[in-house]
């Protein structure tokens, strides 16, 4: 059982939330009117980017769609400095497994004691940024540098509240993004009321798109360099920072995913309502299919979703005023976010087992799904799962789990 201090705070954090959910409803203007949207509520804690590494990660923003709120901020590991690991061949033994880890352990300077890779990958590193450290992530030769698994991330807070750029999202990416050792790309969505359904899940596949779009770009960059350089030659420093621009004359090619992204290993992580958008951006992946080359989903991760419904659960009936968000207040935040001729708890964007609701879940990529002993919508969340494991499209184990689908060496354990 929660802890007595863990109770008071959740009915301090009920009713301060309460509080801002019917103000939300008072202050709301028609959403017709303001399309361009807002991401964050004047209430949050922002962290602010950083481009040099701290504590391993850089950080920046980027504003993506000119006519409307929607940005990113993406997180990149320094590991993405080291030398590209080595690919294994058919039928190696568990001495090339070992042998690969070490090396993997050698390609850091913070693990372990320093070696000749570690100095040689921080030289190569240091070239990379400026004199006042800051990363600038300039697009090197390809086999100079390692390519990441991306990871998109949603953030929670119900659709009214909560940000990608907030002290709590920014200290949970980063412990993610050295974790699994991926770039993560956290999704700014448009919240609601001033933006209702189904704008944060346009915002969540609009963010997709414009990764492939980035890798599209990229390799048309890389084209136009390696054409007037030839196979194998070094970049000028002119040459270096030539890019695809628009017609203002700004770079389109983003230089941190051009040189360490691999968009081919896409994974998605949603968080409560952001488990929500992951979720209808994986189905329409699938649907999508090639049309989004060379982007590829290929796992997602749904930590506490916000799924609901008409015909109540056994943990919806006895759970109802929990801690924290409880009914009462998921309901008002489900009639700030769908338009009201929409509303229903049974809703596509609501309900994740309502008949004809995207493609068969046999198609879905695997999905890990995580839930909370006290939630009170945790049952729907293990329905989903287990209908999802039923069409032998879920993986279970989260320490091995999202490293398995990202690892260059197919299905072998190669972390």
């Amino acid at each position: 059982m929660p802890s007595i201090a863990v109770k008071l705070y959740s009915v301090f954090f009920k009713f301060l939330l309460k509080h801002r959910l019917q103000n939300r409803i008072q202050t709301h203007v028609d959403e017709s009117s303001n399309q361009y949207g807002v991401t964050t509520r004047p209430e949050e804690s922002v962290s602010a980017t950083n481009p040099s590494f701290t504590d391993g990660i850089a950080t920046k923003d980027i504003h993506i769609d000119p006519s409307t709120a929607l940005s990113v901020r993406i997180f990149l590991p320094e590991s993405s400095l080291s030398p590209p690991e080595p690919k294994s061949k058919p039928g190696s033994s568990q001495q090339d497994e070992s042998d690969s880890l070490n090396h993997r352990r050698n390609s850091y300077p913070n693990i372990g004691a320093p070696t000749n890779d570690s100095r040689r990958s921080s030289l190569e590193g240091s070239k990379l940024r400026s004199d006042d450290n800051v990363y600038r992530g300039y697009s090197p030769l390809p086999q100079n540098c390692r390519r990441l698994p991306i990871m998109l991330q949603f953030h929670g807070g119900g659709w009214v509240s909560g940000s990608n750029d907030s002290v709590a999202n920014d200290i949970f990416c980063r412990r993610i993004a050295k974790l699994c050792d991926v770039i993560i790309v956290a999704v700014g969505y448009r919240l609601a009321p001033e933006n209702k359904y189904p704008a944060a899940f346009e915002d969540g596949l609009k963010v997709l798109y414009w990764l492939a779009k980035q890798a599209n770009l990229a390799e048309c960059s890389k084209s136009m360099g390696s054409g007037a350089l030839g196979v194998g030659a070094e970049f000028t420093k002119t040459q270096v920072q030539r890019h695809l621009v628009d017609a203002f004359g700004a770079s389109m090619v983003e230089p941190w995913l051009a040189a360490h992204g691999d968009p081919s290993r896409c994974v998605l992580l949603g968080v409560s309502c952001g488990a929500n958008i992951a979720d209808y951006v994986a189905r329409k992946a699938v649907e999508a299919g090639r049309l989004l080359d060379p982007v590829k989903v290929v796992a997602q991760v749904l930590m506490y979703p916000f799924f609901i419904g008409n015909v109540p659960t056994r943990s919806e009936i006895n759970l109802a005023n929990s801690y924290f968000y409880d009914k009462p207040m998921c309901l008002l935040a489900w009639k700030l976010f769908l338009p009201e001729e929409e509303f229903s708890l049974d809703h596509p964007a609501a309900n994740p087992l309502v008949p004809d609701r995207g493609p068969p879940l046999k198609f879905m990529p695997p999905t890990l799904t995580v839930v909370a002993e006290h939630d009170w919508m945790r049952d729907r969340a293990i329905a989903y799962s287990e209908a999802l494991r039923k069409a032998q499209a879920c993986a279970e184990d989260i320490a091995i789990w999202v490293k398995k689908y990202i690892s260059l060496r197919g299905h072998e354990f190669s972390y």
